[in-house]
């Protein structure tokens, strides 16, 4: 969701550049992206509109989480803070309006994670969000980093879901063509941001984190078997963990945005089934419109691994009541 009253706080302050698909996209992909914005502002703000998608792509409850123009990480911490503030508010608003249609997954400006804390306190408390949304950098700043676990044990302890959602790759400078910053670039740092959170200790540490990752999970969970075979081969991946990094793989959940059910069947293989959720991207032209016929085209799932995917999963995680099929 792209909420205008916190775009217009910050106007003055936030810079284009800062945005990591804007930053290192070239002319070409600038332009196709500016037209878009204009097609689907629409879908980012009329509430009346996402019902009307969300019937015709038969999602009944969608998480509403911030746009990731608005993660606004590189801004001042106050001013940070009064946009998610904004943001969230937003969220909670449509989200009481409709309570049997959406969710709410909130913002933080983890730019400062004092701030950071306080606001996951707010949404999990006083909004009664069920959970938030992070990028998978701060500003090129791995999320394992020391300063941020205290907004890891928050989440922990509140029970929240985390929702990782890249916005580009942190050093782009090869991905400037073909649209490559959204296309690779953003499995790619969400595989760079789940390495980090494995392999420097911040999943062993925190058992009880609930993570979701976009897309698929990125490009590690296809390739998983690698980061198992260095941390067997190689005492200087073992530094902060003890088990496989696959085993802390296992305990991540991923989205159904990976677009062949091939891939899908895949990850449910892999991780269970009872560890992916439904996803749509909505409303970029990245997304996938028509998420539950992907997932029912699906041969090699049960009808129970499909009913788990398309909302069994999701409602546990949530903590909001299940929907089945008639």
């Amino acid at each position: 969701m792209y909420v205008p009253a916190a775009a217009d706080a910050v106007a003055e302050a936030f810079d284009m550049e800062t945005d990591g698909l804007h930053r290192f996209s070239n002319a070409a992909t600038r332009d196709v992206n500016a037209r878009q914005s204009g097609t689907i502002h629409e879908q980012l703000t009329s509430v009346e509109r996402r019902l009307a998608d969300m019937d015709s792509m038969g999602v009944d409850v969608q998480a509403v989480s911030p746009v990731p123009l608005q993660y606004y990480y590189a801004l001042p911490p106050e001013l940070g803070r009064t946009a998610a503030r904004l943001i969230n508010d937003e969220i909670a608003a449509v989200a009481a309006a409709h309570p049997d249609r959406f969710v709410g997954l909130g913002g933080l400006p983890m730019q400062d994670p004092q701030m950071a804390v306080s606001e996951l306190e707010h949404v999990m408390g006083d909004l009664g969000f069920k959970g938030v949304e992070l990028c998978t950098n701060v500003n090129g700043e791995e999320l394992s980093n020391e300063r941020f676990l205290a907004v890891f044990a928050k989440a922990e302890e509140l029970d929240a879901l985390i929702f990782l959602h890249p916005n580009g790759f942190s050093d782009g400078s090869r991905l400037s063509d073909h649209y490559f910053i959204n296309v690779i670039g953003n499995p790619l740092d969400s595989t760079v941001a789940v390495s980090h959170l494995i392999f420097d200790g911040v999943l062993d540490r925190f058992p009880g984190l609930k993570i979701c990752v976009a897309h698929g999970g990125g490009f590690l969970p296809a390739y998983s078997g690698r980061i198992d075979h260095a941390h067997a081969a190689r005492e200087d991946c073992r530094r902060c963990i003890d088990q496989p990094p696959g085993d802390y793989l296992r305990r991540l959940y991923f989205d159904t945005v990976v677009f062949t059910e091939h891939q899908l069947e895949y990850l449910a293989g892999l991780y269970g089934s009872d560890h992916i959720v439904l996803g749509t991207d909505y409303p970029f032209d990245m997304g996938m419109y028509d998420p539950v016929s992907f997932v029912e085209g699906a041969a090699a799932l049960t009808d129970a691994d499909k009913e788990a995917i398309v909302g069994g999963n999701a409602a546990r995680l949530l903590g909001i009541p299940a929907r089945t099929s008639d």
